[in-house]
């Protein structure tokens, strides 16, 4: 024990650090995981047929699920959703509720990112009243369940939101609904529909990993680096007094 000397302070920075740096590290191998398996999902489940909305609400697992819609959409209540952007400029999503006529059932629809430079004045945007035939897919949000910021008693329609919650939607309006958002595919009526599946992919999660570890790593370096440091001075120390008594 007398060629390593660490030190107290030293020791306890270390047992504080060392496991939350490893923790972090494995937590973030495993939110890589979920995102490849996620990602393997979406890719399987888009070039399958799509579903009937009947079929969609037999389904245990309904995310990224193609749906084939026959309905109309419902422009009195629109949301806005904020802080979107794409290539560089911002904008909104467009959400409404579709009526889907063979099942009678509402359900959400996303019809994609428009413009919004000016904020002097309002997103423009259109909506048929025809009934329309079109395909969307079924978005599950990953993490918090999206809350409605707006009172409903208040605020005036189209609503400018920053999160939506379907199902909150719904009461508000005395309606019953699907629980999850649809986002449109390419189709009547749809807007820019180029939606990322996940914000961050499974390397850059491999990547912060890397960090974690190597903190980890650096941080034991330094503290064998110390020990030793500290033995080898406190020994010159103790053979330079034993010189000086002799």
């Amino acid at each position: 024990m007398n060629g390593f000397r660490p030190g107290v302070v030293p020791t306890l920075v270390v047992l504080a650090l060392l496991p939350v740096l490893v923790a972090l590290g494995f937590w973030q191998l495993g939110r890589g995981e979920q995102k490849r398996e996620l990602l393997a999902s979406y890719a399987e489940r888009r070039v399958a047929e799509p579903l009937s909305v009947d079929e969609l609400e037999a389904t245990a697992d309904p995310a990224f699920r193609r749906v084939r819609l026959h309905g109309r959409l419902d422009a009195a209540h629109s949301l806005l959703l904020d802080n979107r952007t794409h290539a560089g400029k911002v904008g909104v999503e467009l959400l409404q509720p579709f009526l889907d006529q063979a099942s009678g059932q509402w359900l959400l629809l996303n019809r994609g990112w428009l413009p919004w430079p000016d904020r002097r004045t309002p997103p423009v945007f259109s909506t048929s009243e025809q009934t329309l035939d079109l395909d969307a897919w079924v978005y599950v949000a990953p993490g918090a369940t999206f809350q409605l910021h707006a009172d409903p008693r208040t605020a005036q329609w189209p609503r400018l939101v920053t999160t939506v919650d379907p199902a909150r939607l719904w009461g508000d309006l005395g309606r019953s609904g699907f629980a999850h958002e649809l986002r449109q595919e390419r189709g009547p009526g749809a807007y820019l529909t180029e939606w990322p599946v996940v914000a961050m992919g499974p390397e850059k999660h491999l990547g912060y990993a890397v960090q974690w570890f190597a903190m980890a790593l650096a941080l034991c370096a330094l503290y064998l680096y110390f020990g030793w440091h500290n033995a080898r001075e406190k020994h010159h120390g103790s053979g330079h007094e034993s010189t000086q008594h002799v």
